[in-house]
């Protein structure tokens, strides 16, 4: 709902204005009230703001919607734009390029291919003025860095304890993010075991991947376990869907649940085991074998599964 009132600016014009109906009513300001208008400048910024319950059926009412709560306020990212805005106008956008040669070998008397000449979206801070306010958010790299980018033959190169940065490397990379996750969900999930592709010795955690929409925050994805849960080291979960639950399992193999089109729950518990998928070696000089396997080192074959409903 929306209110109508009547505005007259301070030696200017009148003019009607529309404002939300929840706000007139927080203010007690019926339909059509005649007001005042003038702009306050100065305003000190505010650093801080807090919210609390005002009455007990309030309280009652966001402890049954805290979840609500959490997604509609909490959940937000907020950018100061104007000063974003003026630092384009000075630049037009441009950041500092650097040529980024790639050589064959340690003589750099050949390039293994065309020099490229880059620039990068966090240099945008060394535009600003000395007085700017610049601050960042530290991750673990388990969660947040996994660049895909170094073919088989140089990531076999490097030296062991470096990252890879190769398709192999990457792919284990998630199945490490998503057991960590449950481990922090309160899920048993066994450690990796050491396993060489293409010749990169690499962590294989339990294979678990989930869609999104499944779990795109800490608390969507914790809500979705319940009682005792585990996966076993040669496990392999795949979750295609929203509204599914988790409880009590006891996974010892492979299980692809999906969601239903209703978007209806989905519970799954109990004990599964099978002899679930396997990973078989592939050389990336196996030309029989298509590109996106080589590349990995690896196909998977589905030996058997579980797939709920």
């Amino acid at each position: 709902m929306r209110m109508m009132m009547k505005v007259e600016y301070p030696k200017v014009m009148e003019m009607d204005m529309e404002i939300a109906g929840q706000y007139t009513e927080c203010i007690s300001l019926s339909d059509r009230t005649f007001v005042r208008v003038s702009v306050v400048s100065n305003l000190p910024k505010a650093t801080l703001v807090t919210v609390e319950p005002y009455t007990e059926d309030d309280w009652e009412i966001l402890e049954l919607n805290s979840e609500l709560a959490e997604s509609a306020i909490l959940k937000q990212l907020i950018i100061e734009i104007a000063p974003y805005l003026d630092e384009l106008s000075k630049t037009g956008g441009a950041i500092k390029e650097f040529v980024n040669p790639k050589y064959k070998d340690s003589t750099k008397t050949a390039f293994k291919s065309s020099t490229r000449l880059e620039c990068m979206m966090q240099d945008y801070p060394k535009t600003l003025p000395p007085s700017a306010r610049v601050g960042f958010t530290v991750m673990d790299t388990w969660l947040a860095y996994a660049p895909v980018k170094n073919n088989p033959e140089d990531a076999a190169k490097v030296p062991k304890g470096n990252p890879y940065h190769s398709a192999t490397s990457g792919e284990m990379a998630i199945y490490k993010a998503n057991s960590l996750i449950l481990r922090k969900a309160d899920v048993k999930v066994d450690d990796p075991v050491q396993r060489v592709f293409n010749g990169q010795e690499v962590e294989v955690w339990p294979r678990i991947v989930w869609q999104p929409k499944w779990g795109l925050t800490f608390s969507d994805i914790r809500s979705k376990f319940g009682g005792n849960c585990s996966i076993t080291a040669k496990s392999t979960i795949v979750i295609n869907g929203k509204s599914v639950y988790l409880e009590d399992l006891a996974l010892d193999g492979a299980l692809v649940i999906n969601g239903t089109a209703d978007g209806a729950e989905v519970k799954v518990g109990g004990s599964v085991q099978n002899k679930g998928w396997i990973f078989e070696d592939v050389d990336f000089k196996d030309t029989s074998a298509p590109e996106e396997v080589r590349i990995r080192g690896f196909r998977i074959n589905k030996v058997e599964q579980l797939q709920k409903p």
